[in-house]
Protein backbone atom coordinates (compact mmCIF):
# COMPACT_ATOMS: atom_id res chain seq x y z
CA UNK A 1 0.00 0.00 0.00
CA UNK A 2 2.95 2.54 1.03
CA UNK A 3 4.65 1.73 -2.30
CA UNK A 4 1.23 2.26 -4.56
CA UNK A 5 0.72 5.86 -2.70
CA UNK A 6 4.48 6.59 -3.28
CA UNK A 7 3.38 5.73 -6.97
CA UNK A 8 0.40 7.88 -7.05
CA UNK A 9 1.85 11.48 -5.75
CA UNK A 10 5.63 10.53 -7.40
CA UNK A 11 6.12 14.32 -9.05
CA UNK A 12 7.83 12.54 -12.26
CA UNK A 13 4.31 11.08 -12.70
CA UNK A 14 2.59 14.51 -12.22
CA UNK A 15 4.13 15.50 -15.01
CA UNK A 16 3.89 12.88 -17.54
CA UNK A 17 2.25 14.25 -20.65
CA UNK A 18 -0.41 10.82 -20.52
CA UNK A 19 -1.36 12.02 -17.21
CA UNK A 20 -1.49 16.00 -18.02
CA UNK A 21 -3.85 15.38 -21.83
CA UNK A 22 -6.32 13.69 -19.35
CA UNK A 23 -6.46 16.26 -16.87
CA UNK A 24 -7.57 18.94 -19.59
CA UNK A 25 -9.89 16.50 -21.58
CA UNK A 26 -12.89 17.91 -19.86
CA UNK A 27 -11.97 21.55 -20.17
CA UNK A 28 -10.40 21.64 -23.74
CA UNK A 29 -7.95 20.38 -26.13
CA UNK A 30 -4.70 19.41 -25.09
CA UNK A 31 -1.72 22.06 -24.45
CA UNK A 32 1.84 22.17 -23.66
CA UNK A 33 2.99 22.36 -20.03
CA UNK A 34 3.98 25.79 -20.48
CA UNK A 35 0.36 27.06 -21.12
CA UNK A 36 -1.46 24.16 -19.70
CA UNK A 37 -3.84 26.68 -17.26
CA UNK A 38 -5.57 28.22 -20.64
CA UNK A 39 -7.12 24.87 -20.90
CA UNK A 40 -10.17 26.10 -18.83
CA UNK A 41 -12.60 28.34 -20.45
CA UNK A 42 -12.60 31.18 -16.97
CA UNK A 43 -8.70 31.48 -17.18
CA UNK A 44 -8.76 32.11 -20.86
CA UNK A 45 -11.23 34.89 -20.37
CA UNK A 46 -9.38 36.55 -17.97
CA UNK A 47 -6.17 36.34 -19.39
CA UNK A 48 -7.74 37.95 -22.33
CA UNK A 49 -9.38 40.68 -20.67
CA UNK A 50 -6.19 41.13 -18.28
CA UNK A 51 -3.52 41.46 -21.23
CA UNK A 52 -5.69 44.27 -22.71
CA UNK A 53 -5.74 46.24 -19.42
CA UNK A 54 -2.24 45.89 -18.84
CA UNK A 55 -1.25 47.07 -22.11
CA UNK A 56 -3.41 50.11 -21.26
CA UNK A 57 -1.64 50.35 -17.97
CA UNK A 58 1.59 50.23 -18.86
CA UNK A 59 0.95 53.00 -21.74
CA UNK A 60 0.03 55.38 -18.99
CA UNK A 61 2.43 54.61 -16.56
CA UNK A 62 5.18 55.60 -19.42
CA UNK A 63 3.20 59.14 -20.32
CA UNK A 64 2.86 59.78 -16.41
CA UNK A 65 6.91 59.29 -15.77
CA UNK A 66 7.71 61.14 -18.73
CA UNK A 67 4.91 64.42 -17.99
CA UNK A 68 6.04 64.26 -14.54
CA UNK A 69 10.35 64.50 -15.55
CA UNK A 70 9.81 66.56 -18.59
CA UNK A 71 6.92 68.89 -18.77
CA UNK A 72 5.75 68.88 -14.95
CA UNK A 73 9.35 69.08 -13.63
CA UNK A 74 12.66 70.22 -14.59
CA UNK A 75 14.18 66.74 -15.30
CA UNK A 76 13.71 65.68 -11.45
CA UNK A 77 14.25 62.62 -10.58
CA UNK A 78 13.01 63.18 -7.15
CA UNK A 79 9.33 64.18 -8.57
CA UNK A 80 8.90 60.62 -10.18
CA UNK A 81 10.16 59.01 -6.86
CA UNK A 82 7.01 60.93 -4.91
CA UNK A 83 4.69 59.93 -7.74
CA UNK A 84 5.62 56.47 -7.06
CA UNK A 85 5.55 56.69 -3.50
CA UNK A 86 1.87 58.00 -3.97
CA UNK A 87 0.85 55.60 -5.63
CA UNK A 88 2.27 52.57 -3.92
CA UNK A 89 1.85 53.86 -0.72
CA UNK A 90 -1.54 53.10 0.31
CA UNK A 91 -1.01 49.29 -0.05
CA UNK A 92 1.04 49.72 3.23
CA UNK A 93 -1.19 51.67 5.09
CA UNK A 94 -4.39 50.06 3.71
CA UNK A 95 -3.18 46.96 4.60
CA UNK A 96 -5.21 45.58 7.23
CA UNK A 97 -8.43 46.42 5.22
CA UNK A 98 -7.59 45.44 1.85
CA UNK A 99 -6.36 41.70 2.72
CA UNK A 100 -9.13 40.91 4.50
CA UNK A 101 -12.25 42.43 1.92
CA UNK A 102 -10.17 39.99 -0.91
CA UNK A 103 -10.99 36.94 2.32
CA UNK A 104 -14.63 38.24 3.24
CA UNK A 105 -16.36 39.73 -0.44
CA UNK A 106 -17.35 37.95 -3.88
CA UNK A 107 -14.04 39.01 -5.45
CA UNK A 108 -15.24 38.73 -9.44
CA UNK A 109 -17.42 41.62 -8.62
CA UNK A 110 -15.03 43.53 -6.22
CA UNK A 111 -12.62 43.64 -9.38
CA UNK A 112 -15.37 44.88 -11.64
CA UNK A 113 -15.92 47.83 -9.42
CA UNK A 114 -12.10 48.71 -8.98
CA UNK A 115 -11.14 48.33 -12.34
CA UNK A 116 -14.09 50.35 -13.38
CA UNK A 117 -13.03 53.42 -10.79
CA UNK A 118 -9.21 53.51 -12.21
CA UNK A 119 -10.60 53.62 -15.55
CA UNK A 120 -12.42 56.72 -14.63
CA UNK A 121 -9.36 57.92 -13.26
CA UNK A 122 -7.62 57.20 -15.66
CA UNK A 123 -9.85 59.11 -18.26
CA UNK A 124 -9.98 62.26 -15.52
CA UNK A 125 -5.98 62.28 -15.28
CA UNK A 126 -6.56 62.31 -19.88
CA UNK A 127 -8.89 65.12 -19.37
CA UNK A 128 -6.65 67.26 -17.25
CA UNK A 129 -3.83 66.92 -19.80
CA UNK A 130 -5.70 67.21 -22.83
CA UNK A 131 -6.92 70.57 -21.21
CA UNK A 132 -3.61 72.01 -20.34
CA UNK A 133 -4.60 71.88 -16.77
CA UNK A 134 -2.83 69.11 -15.43
CA UNK A 135 -0.32 70.52 -12.34
CA UNK A 136 2.53 68.71 -10.41
CA UNK A 137 -0.07 68.95 -7.27
CA UNK A 138 -2.51 67.50 -9.48
CA UNK A 139 -0.72 64.23 -10.65
CA UNK A 140 0.00 63.62 -6.76
CA UNK A 141 -3.31 63.33 -6.01
CA UNK A 142 -4.12 61.49 -9.34
CA UNK A 143 -1.28 58.89 -8.29
CA UNK A 144 -2.73 58.73 -4.78
CA UNK A 145 -6.25 57.89 -5.88
CA UNK A 146 -4.85 55.34 -8.08
CA UNK A 147 -2.69 53.80 -5.03
CA UNK A 148 -6.24 53.64 -2.60
CA UNK A 149 -8.10 51.85 -5.63
CA UNK A 150 -5.32 49.45 -6.56
CA UNK A 151 -4.13 49.05 -3.11
CA UNK A 152 -7.58 47.18 -2.66
CA UNK A 153 -7.62 45.78 -6.73
CA UNK A 154 -3.91 44.10 -6.00
CA UNK A 155 -4.89 41.31 -3.52
CA UNK A 156 -7.95 40.52 -4.92
CA UNK A 157 -6.50 40.14 -8.45
CA UNK A 158 -3.92 37.76 -7.22
CA UNK A 159 -6.27 35.63 -5.14
CA UNK A 160 -8.69 35.62 -7.91
CA UNK A 161 -6.20 33.67 -9.78
CA UNK A 162 -6.91 30.33 -7.48
CA UNK A 163 -10.74 31.03 -7.59
CA UNK A 164 -10.04 30.56 -11.62
CA UNK A 165 -7.52 27.95 -11.47
CA UNK A 166 -7.20 25.08 -9.32
CA UNK A 167 -5.00 22.64 -7.56
CA UNK A 168 -1.56 22.19 -9.22
CA UNK A 169 -1.99 24.47 -11.85
CA UNK A 170 -2.18 27.55 -9.80
CA UNK A 171 1.30 28.11 -9.75
CA UNK A 172 1.35 28.35 -13.72
CA UNK A 173 -1.66 30.30 -13.72
CA UNK A 174 1.02 32.90 -11.57
CA UNK A 175 3.62 32.76 -13.69
CA UNK A 176 1.38 33.41 -16.87
CA UNK A 177 -0.37 36.14 -14.85
CA UNK A 178 3.62 37.66 -15.47
CA UNK A 179 4.20 36.80 -18.48
CA UNK A 180 1.22 38.69 -19.75
CA UNK A 181 1.85 41.91 -17.71
CA UNK A 182 5.27 41.41 -18.75
CA UNK A 183 3.94 41.60 -22.52
CA UNK A 184 2.18 44.24 -21.91
CA UNK A 185 4.85 46.04 -20.59
CA UNK A 186 6.88 45.10 -23.64
CA UNK A 187 4.13 46.56 -25.97
CA UNK A 188 2.86 49.17 -23.77
CA UNK A 189 6.17 51.59 -23.69
CA UNK A 190 6.85 50.97 -27.19
CA UNK A 191 3.29 52.34 -28.31
CA UNK A 192 3.22 55.05 -25.30
CA UNK A 193 6.37 56.39 -26.90
CA UNK A 194 5.16 56.57 -30.59
CA UNK A 195 1.90 57.99 -29.23
CA UNK A 196 3.59 60.50 -27.08
CA UNK A 197 5.22 62.26 -29.76
CA UNK A 198 2.67 61.46 -32.37
CA UNK A 199 -0.18 63.08 -30.57
CA UNK A 200 0.94 63.65 -27.01
CA UNK A 201 0.58 62.15 -23.10
CA UNK A 202 -3.02 63.38 -23.04
CA UNK A 203 -4.66 60.75 -25.41
CA UNK A 204 -2.78 57.70 -24.05
CA UNK A 205 -4.29 58.06 -20.64
CA UNK A 206 -7.75 58.19 -22.49
CA UNK A 207 -6.90 55.05 -24.24
CA UNK A 208 -5.82 53.35 -20.87
CA UNK A 209 -9.07 54.76 -19.98
CA UNK A 210 -10.38 52.68 -22.17
CA UNK A 211 -8.08 49.61 -22.46
CA UNK A 212 -10.53 48.65 -18.68
CA UNK A 213 -13.57 47.96 -20.18
CA UNK A 214 -11.47 44.86 -21.91
CA UNK A 215 -10.79 43.57 -18.23
CA UNK A 216 -15.03 44.43 -17.46
CA UNK A 217 -16.06 42.31 -20.01
CA UNK A 218 -14.06 39.68 -19.26
CA UNK A 219 -15.78 39.40 -15.62
CA UNK A 220 -19.15 39.30 -17.05
CA UNK A 221 -18.32 36.52 -18.91
CA UNK A 222 -16.24 34.39 -16.42
CA UNK A 223 -18.77 31.68 -15.57
CA UNK A 224 -19.20 31.88 -11.50
CA UNK A 225 -20.41 28.37 -11.12
CA UNK A 226 -17.41 27.15 -12.38
CA UNK A 227 -15.01 29.62 -10.08
CA UNK A 228 -13.40 27.27 -6.84
CA UNK A 229 -15.80 27.32 -3.86
CA UNK A 230 -14.08 28.94 -1.37
CA UNK A 231 -14.35 29.88 3.15
CA UNK A 232 -15.26 33.69 2.93
CA UNK A 233 -13.63 35.09 6.19
CA UNK A 234 -16.15 35.51 9.30
CA UNK A 235 -17.52 39.11 10.24
CA UNK A 236 -16.22 38.23 13.88
CA UNK A 237 -13.25 39.97 15.86
CA UNK A 238 -9.35 39.43 15.41
CA UNK A 239 -10.03 38.37 11.44
CA UNK A 240 -7.53 41.81 10.19
CA UNK A 241 -5.15 40.18 12.67
CA UNK A 242 -5.49 36.58 11.44
CA UNK A 243 -3.25 36.89 8.96
CA UNK A 244 0.00 38.27 10.81
CA UNK A 245 -0.38 35.71 13.14
CA UNK A 246 -0.70 32.64 10.36
CA UNK A 247 2.51 34.34 8.54
CA UNK A 248 4.48 34.34 11.98
CA UNK A 249 3.78 30.82 12.15
CA UNK A 250 5.66 30.03 8.89
CA UNK A 251 9.44 30.86 8.91
CA UNK A 252 9.56 30.07 5.36
CA UNK A 253 6.79 32.93 4.27
CA UNK A 254 8.81 35.20 5.97
CA UNK A 255 12.11 34.99 4.36
CA UNK A 256 10.53 34.99 1.37
CA UNK A 257 8.71 38.58 2.75
CA UNK A 258 12.14 39.64 3.62
CA UNK A 259 13.54 39.25 0.62
CA UNK A 260 10.73 40.64 -1.40
CA UNK A 261 10.71 44.33 0.62
CA UNK A 262 14.39 44.57 0.19
CA UNK A 263 14.25 43.80 -3.81
CA UNK A 264 10.69 45.77 -3.83
CA UNK A 265 11.94 48.96 -1.89
CA UNK A 266 15.38 49.41 -3.15
CA UNK A 267 15.82 47.24 -6.33
CA UNK A 268 12.58 47.54 -8.26
CA UNK A 269 12.34 50.96 -9.30
CA UNK A 270 12.74 50.74 -13.35
CA UNK A 271 11.10 53.89 -14.21
CA UNK A 272 13.72 55.94 -12.46
CA UNK A 273 16.60 53.61 -13.83
CA UNK A 274 15.18 53.85 -17.27
CA UNK A 275 13.72 57.63 -17.48
CA UNK A 276 17.58 59.36 -15.94
CA UNK A 277 19.28 56.95 -17.79
CA UNK A 278 17.73 57.64 -21.33
CA UNK A 279 17.40 61.39 -20.11
CA UNK A 280 19.90 62.44 -17.82
CA UNK A 281 23.04 60.07 -19.21
CA UNK A 282 22.25 59.23 -22.59
CA UNK A 283 20.54 62.65 -23.87
CA UNK A 284 18.03 60.32 -25.89
CA UNK A 285 13.99 61.45 -25.87
CA UNK A 286 10.71 59.64 -24.83
CA UNK A 287 10.88 57.36 -27.96
CA UNK A 288 14.29 55.94 -26.70
CA UNK A 289 12.74 55.68 -23.32
CA UNK A 290 10.20 53.72 -24.11
CA UNK A 291 12.16 51.16 -26.12
CA UNK A 292 14.26 50.62 -23.00
CA UNK A 293 11.41 49.07 -20.78
CA UNK A 294 10.42 47.33 -23.80
CA UNK A 295 13.79 45.79 -24.03
CA UNK A 296 13.74 44.83 -20.74
CA UNK A 297 10.38 43.72 -20.63
CA UNK A 298 11.82 41.26 -23.35
CA UNK A 299 13.88 39.32 -20.70
CA UNK A 300 10.27 39.86 -18.42
CA UNK A 301 8.41 37.66 -20.54
CA UNK A 302 11.00 35.17 -21.29
CA UNK A 303 11.51 34.60 -17.68
CA UNK A 304 8.05 34.17 -16.76
CA UNK A 305 7.34 31.61 -19.64
CA UNK A 306 10.13 29.79 -17.72
CA UNK A 307 8.75 29.83 -14.43
CA UNK A 308 5.47 28.40 -16.18
CA UNK A 309 6.86 25.60 -17.42
CA UNK A 310 8.36 24.57 -13.87
CA UNK A 311 6.02 22.03 -12.02
CA UNK A 312 6.39 24.33 -8.45
CA UNK A 313 8.02 26.92 -7.54
CA UNK A 314 11.32 26.28 -5.36
CA UNK A 315 13.18 28.32 -3.01
CA UNK A 316 16.82 27.42 -4.92
CA UNK A 317 15.35 29.18 -8.09
CA UNK A 318 14.31 32.66 -5.91
CA UNK A 319 18.30 32.27 -4.14
CA UNK A 320 19.37 32.14 -7.51
CA UNK A 321 17.28 35.21 -9.14
CA UNK A 322 18.36 37.08 -6.16
CA UNK A 323 22.48 36.91 -7.09
CA UNK A 324 21.09 37.31 -10.46
CA UNK A 325 19.50 40.25 -10.49
CA UNK A 326 22.43 41.77 -8.31
CA UNK A 327 24.60 40.79 -11.13
CA UNK A 328 22.40 42.42 -13.87
CA UNK A 329 21.99 45.35 -12.26
CA UNK A 330 25.84 45.80 -11.56
CA UNK A 331 26.74 45.20 -15.38
CA UNK A 332 23.89 47.80 -16.39
CA UNK A 333 25.53 50.61 -13.77
CA UNK A 334 28.39 49.93 -16.02
CA UNK A 335 27.23 49.59 -19.37
CA UNK A 336 29.03 52.75 -21.60
CA UNK A 337 26.45 53.13 -24.13
CA UNK A 338 23.03 53.63 -24.41
CA UNK A 339 22.93 50.10 -26.66
CA UNK A 340 24.83 48.24 -24.31
CA UNK A 341 22.33 49.79 -21.34
CA UNK A 342 19.52 48.22 -23.28
CA UNK A 343 21.16 44.98 -23.66
CA UNK A 344 21.56 44.26 -20.46
CA UNK A 345 18.34 45.13 -19.43
CA UNK A 346 17.22 41.99 -21.33
CA UNK A 347 19.10 40.00 -18.42
CA UNK A 348 17.77 42.51 -15.45
CA UNK A 349 14.07 41.92 -16.75
CA UNK A 350 14.63 38.31 -16.90
CA UNK A 351 16.28 37.74 -13.37
CA UNK A 352 13.62 40.16 -11.60
CA UNK A 353 10.97 38.31 -13.14
CA UNK A 354 12.09 35.30 -12.61
CA UNK A 355 12.67 36.43 -8.55
CA UNK A 356 8.77 38.16 -8.26
CA UNK A 357 7.40 35.16 -10.03
CA UNK A 358 8.60 32.74 -7.99
CA UNK A 359 8.06 34.38 -4.85
CA UNK A 360 4.69 34.96 -5.88
CA UNK A 361 3.91 31.31 -6.58
CA UNK A 362 5.46 30.19 -3.12
CA UNK A 363 3.49 32.44 -1.30
CA UNK A 364 0.50 31.35 -3.35
CA UNK A 365 0.40 27.58 -3.25
CA UNK A 366 1.79 27.10 0.18
CA UNK A 367 -1.16 29.97 1.78
CA UNK A 368 -4.34 28.12 3.46
CA UNK A 369 -7.23 29.19 0.70
CA UNK A 370 -8.79 30.79 3.81
CA UNK A 371 -6.23 33.27 4.29
CA UNK A 372 -4.80 33.38 1.11
CA UNK A 373 -6.29 37.07 0.19
CA UNK A 374 -4.92 38.44 3.70
CA UNK A 375 -1.43 37.00 3.13
CA UNK A 376 -1.57 38.16 -0.39
CA UNK A 377 -2.36 41.82 0.93
CA UNK A 378 1.05 41.45 3.26
CA UNK A 379 2.98 40.51 0.23
CA UNK A 380 1.96 43.24 -1.79
CA UNK A 381 1.85 45.65 0.75
CA UNK A 382 5.62 44.88 1.23
CA UNK A 383 6.67 44.53 -2.25
CA UNK A 384 4.85 48.02 -3.55
CA UNK A 385 4.74 49.34 -0.09
CA UNK A 386 8.81 49.48 0.67
CA UNK A 387 8.48 51.78 -3.09
CA UNK A 388 7.41 55.27 -0.90
CA UNK A 389 10.43 54.53 0.86
CA UNK A 390 13.33 53.65 -1.42
CA UNK A 391 11.72 55.67 -4.78
CA UNK A 392 12.47 59.15 -3.38
CA UNK A 393 15.63 57.60 -1.60
CA UNK A 394 16.92 56.04 -5.08
CA UNK A 395 15.51 59.07 -6.92
CA UNK A 396 17.54 61.66 -4.68
CA UNK A 397 20.79 59.63 -5.11
CA UNK A 398 20.11 59.77 -8.85
CA UNK A 399 19.85 63.67 -8.67
CA UNK A 400 22.59 63.84 -6.41
CA UNK A 401 25.69 61.21 -7.62
CA UNK A 402 23.52 60.21 -11.21
CA UNK A 403 21.59 57.02 -12.07
CA UNK A 404 24.41 54.67 -12.31
CA UNK A 405 24.75 54.76 -8.50
CA UNK A 406 20.84 54.68 -8.56
CA UNK A 407 21.18 51.49 -10.30
CA UNK A 408 24.00 50.08 -8.08
CA UNK A 409 21.45 50.56 -5.03
CA UNK A 410 19.55 48.12 -6.71
CA UNK A 411 22.25 45.68 -7.20
CA UNK A 412 22.92 45.87 -3.75
CA UNK A 413 19.47 45.09 -2.83
CA UNK A 414 20.05 41.88 -5.02
CA UNK A 415 22.97 40.91 -3.28
CA UNK A 416 21.17 41.53 0.05
CA UNK A 417 17.91 39.64 -0.45
CA UNK A 418 20.90 36.46 -1.54
CA UNK A 419 22.54 37.12 1.66
CA UNK A 420 19.15 36.79 3.54
CA UNK A 421 18.07 33.43 2.10
CA UNK A 422 21.76 31.73 2.45
CA UNK A 423 21.76 32.68 6.39
CA UNK A 424 18.57 31.04 6.62
CA UNK A 425 18.85 28.36 4.50
CA UNK A 426 21.95 27.55 6.61
CA UNK A 427 21.40 28.25 10.02
CA UNK A 428 17.29 26.73 10.13
CA UNK A 429 17.37 24.67 7.20
CA UNK A 430 20.75 22.96 7.26
CA UNK A 431 22.08 23.86 4.20
CA UNK A 432 25.75 22.83 4.21
CA UNK A 433 28.53 23.01 2.13
CA UNK A 434 30.90 19.30 2.07
CA UNK A 435 33.93 18.75 0.78
CA UNK A 436 34.30 15.10 -0.15
CA UNK A 437 37.83 14.06 -0.92
CA UNK A 438 37.91 11.02 -2.62
CA UNK A 439 38.90 10.40 -6.23
CA UNK A 440 36.86 12.67 -8.18
CA UNK A 441 37.05 15.87 -5.78
CA UNK A 442 33.77 17.24 -5.52
CA UNK A 443 31.46 19.83 -3.03
CA UNK A 444 28.09 17.77 -1.47
CA UNK A 445 25.26 20.35 -0.85
CA UNK A 446 22.80 18.52 1.64
CA UNK A 447 19.29 18.59 1.33
CA UNK A 448 17.36 21.70 3.31
CA UNK A 449 14.91 20.55 5.63
CA UNK A 450 11.25 21.64 4.92
CA UNK A 451 8.96 23.83 7.24
CA UNK A 452 6.15 22.42 8.85
CA UNK A 453 3.66 23.96 10.94
CA UNK A 454 4.10 22.47 14.48
CA UNK A 455 7.30 22.05 17.18
CA UNK A 456 6.49 17.81 16.80
CA UNK A 457 6.63 17.70 13.12
CA UNK A 458 9.87 19.47 13.00
CA UNK A 459 11.30 17.58 15.55
CA UNK A 460 10.34 14.36 13.82
CA UNK A 461 11.83 15.42 10.23
CA UNK A 462 14.90 16.25 11.81
CA UNK A 463 15.76 12.93 13.49
CA UNK A 464 14.76 11.80 9.91
CA UNK A 465 17.07 14.01 8.58
CA UNK A 466 20.12 12.90 10.94
CA UNK A 467 18.96 9.39 10.04
CA UNK A 468 20.10 10.24 6.56
CA UNK A 469 22.90 12.14 7.08
CA UNK A 470 24.97 9.27 8.98
CA UNK A 471 23.89 6.89 6.13
CA UNK A 472 25.48 9.84 3.48
CA UNK A 473 28.14 9.97 5.83
CA UNK A 474 28.61 6.42 5.86
CA UNK A 475 28.31 5.45 2.13
CA UNK A 476 31.18 8.18 1.57
CA UNK A 477 33.32 6.56 4.07
CA UNK A 478 33.05 3.30 2.23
Amino acid sequence: MAHAAARRTHPRRARHPRRRHRDHEEAGPAVTAMFRSLAGRNYRIWFAGALVSNVGTWMQRTAQDWIVLTQLSDNDAVAVGITMALQFGPQLLLLPLTGLAADRFDRRKMLMLTQALMGLLGLGLGVMVLTHTATLLALYGFALALGIVAAFDTPIRQAFVSDVVQGENVANAVALNSASFNAARLIGPAVAGVLIAAIGSGWVFVINAGSFLAVLIALRFVDPAQLAERVHAGRGKGQIVAGFRYVRTRPDIIVVLCMIFVVGTFGVNFPIFTSTMARVEFHQGAGEFGLLNSVMAIGSVFGALMSARRDKPRMRTLVLAAGGFGLACTAAALAPTYWTFAFVLVFVGLAALTFMTTANALVQTTTKPAMRGRVMALYMAIFAGGTPIGAPIVGAIADAWGPRWAIAVGAASGFVALAIAIVWLVRFQRLRLRYDADTRLHLAVTHAMPVVGTRASRAALRQEFEREEAVADRSSAV
